[in-house]
């Protein structure tokens, strides 16, 4: 019994061992990019689909140094997102920043503001199609428009709004 007892205490100083090797291995570095974060600011829409979300999250954590194509000669570089869903074409200046986006998305989940401005100057119509547009420029405000085509019947009516559910 005494043998079970000292392989069991030996096991698990051997175990608290390995667990001390695991404690004391290094991280990966991690690199926070404070540029885009005003970028991720100015674009953030609580109401956005996922969709659209989740592409201005890669748009904004996407490092040019790192791209095969980078080279310290250029001043710019235009790189492009897809998802079904819609498309972003970024900006990014040599050291990375993102300077602007130019992003369209197609028949995504609208916004619950929008919607309801809709119903409430067009009683009558439904929502055919629609496209989100944003445009995003380095130390400005996103520019966030919906174009919607309604249809009562056979009319067809095409609007644009913003993502307060106001009419431009």
């Amino acid at each position: 019994m005494k043998k079970v007892h000292i392989v069991f205490a030996l096991s698990l100083l051997a175990g608290l061992g390995s667990l001390q090797t695991y404690a004391q291995q290094e991280l990966p570095e991690v690199t926070v990019l404070a540029v885009r974060y005003k970028y991720l600011k100015a674009v953030d829409n609580a109401h956005a689909p996922e969709p659209v979300k989740l592409l201005e999250r890669k748009a904004a954590t996407f490092d040019v140094k790192k791209a095969d194509f980078y080279e310290d000669d250029y001043d710019n570089y235009f790189v492009s997102f897809y998802i079904p869903e819609g498309e972003i074409l970024a900006t990014y200046d040599n050291n990375g920043k993102l300077l602007r986006t130019a992003e369209k998305y197609k028949d995504i989940a609208l916004p619950q503001q929008v919607r309801e401005a809709v119903i409430k100057r067009f009683p009558q119509w439904g929502i055919t199609k629609d496209v989100y547009l944003v445009n995003f420029f380095q130390d400005e405000n996103a520019k966030k428009v919906y174009k919607l085509i309604l249809q009562n019947g056979d009319k067809r009516l095409r609007i644009k709004v913003d993502d307060k559910g106001e009419f431009i």
